[in-house]
């Protein structure tokens, strides 16, 4: 079996040494350990130093395309690699790489597909208690969204079987956490997780300026993931709100409409109530729409799941079709001159 631990990078050139000199070569249960960097368009060679410092594959962007399209490549070259588990950690050596093995314990026993590391916040000391509270919302809400029981939802540090990877689609530019999750637990995959330790903090995140920016992207993928993966509740929710002021609302005119011998007046609650309830309508509708859409999006996936199969049949190389990303070159003298088809430094 062969092992691939892979780290989006950008601009890691000072803090990627210690990262990889904290990485396993050898873990119990696997014939071969094998590094993977994917470089998101940095700009301070960090590349080079990928490979200066023994890194078996490296892919490179030619521009900056975002962590969660760096991950989703990664995991495309991982598995074309031929890596039968999938280890995903960061760049500035949040994760301490003896944890390794416990993340990949599960999967080795056949008990997960998906194992995610537990920072176990609530106890960390570098966390702001402003922090420890957001992160416990929002991993709360993960786990409803995705009906799954990961207490860390944001955490980067994982393991994936190669199925599991095979069959992960990431949409989002933001971020991979909170979408991957949702699509296991929506996906009907096993997902569990492990404590682990961390290092202290080596640098500032640079996925986000500020807690609010964090937290609007954080919401906003949240919304999206669930109303792609669940699209009925999502509608039918605020429907069954407005259905509810709105029968309020007629039903208030005609009380007074039946009770009062003249006039009534209050014309403004029937043409409210009205209102309500075409939205209402309109919901439920969209809401119909988006199940089909639903479906045709299942059976999207279960292709693009047996294309994958297909190409690692046919032995097909990471390549440059995800959006003119420029991967893997196996001659480091060659690495600063020209974007070229995926290559291993070891195939």
């Amino acid at each position: 079996m062969k092992l691939i631990i892979q780290i989006p990078c950008l601009n890691e050139a000072e803090t990627l040494p210690a990262t990889l000199a904290d990485l396993p070569r050898d873990v119990p249960g696997f014939e071969r350990v094998e590094w993977l960097i994917v470089d998101d368009g940095s700009t301070d060679g960090t590349a080079r130093v990928a490979r200066e410092h023994g890194v078996d594959h490296v892919v490179r962007f030619n521009a900056n395309k975002g962590l969660a399209l760096a991950f989703q490549v990664g995991i495309d070259a991982s598995v074309k690699l031929g890596a039968d588990v999938i280890v995903n950690t960061d760049a500035d050596n949040q994760y301490r790489g003896e944890d390794i093995l416990k993340l990949v314990e599960p999967i080795l026993a056949h008990e997960a597909d998906m194992v995610v590391g537990d920072r176990q916040v609530q106890h960390h000391p570098e966390f702001t208690r402003t922090k420890k509270t957001l992160q416990r919302l929002g991993s709360w809400v993960v786990r409803r969204a995705s009906g799954t029981d990961v207490p860390d939802a944001t955490s980067g540090f994982r393991a994936y079987t190669r199925d599991a990877a095979l069959r992960l689609n990431v949409v989002s530019r933001f971020s991979y956490t909170l979408e991957t999750l949702i699509q296991a637990g929506k996906s009907d995959m096993t997902v569990t997780s492990v404590p682990i330790g961390t290092n202290p903090k080596s640098r500032d995140s640079r996925l986000f300026k500020s807690t609010f920016q964090y937290v609007k992207r954080s919401v906003g993928t949240i919304f999206q993931i669930w109303t792609m993966y669940g699209p009925l509740p999502a509608f039918l929710w605020p429907a069954l709100f407005f259905a509810l002021g709105g029968s309020a609302l007629v039903g208030r005119f005609l009380w007074h409409y039946f009770d009062s011998p003249g006039p009534t007046g209050h014309v403004q609650s029937l043409v409210l109530g009205a209102a309500f309830l075409i939205v209402a309508f309109l919901l439920v509708m969209l809401g119909i729409i988006s199940d089909l859409l639903r479906s045709n999006r299942i059976l999207t996936e279960r292709a693009l799941h047996r294309i994958r199969h297909i190409e690692l049949a046919l032995d097909v190389p990471p390549e440059k079709s995800l959006e003119e990303v420029s991967v893997v070159d196996s001659e480091l003298d060659s690495l600063e001159e020209r974007p070229v088809t995926a290559r291993s430094s070891r195939s």
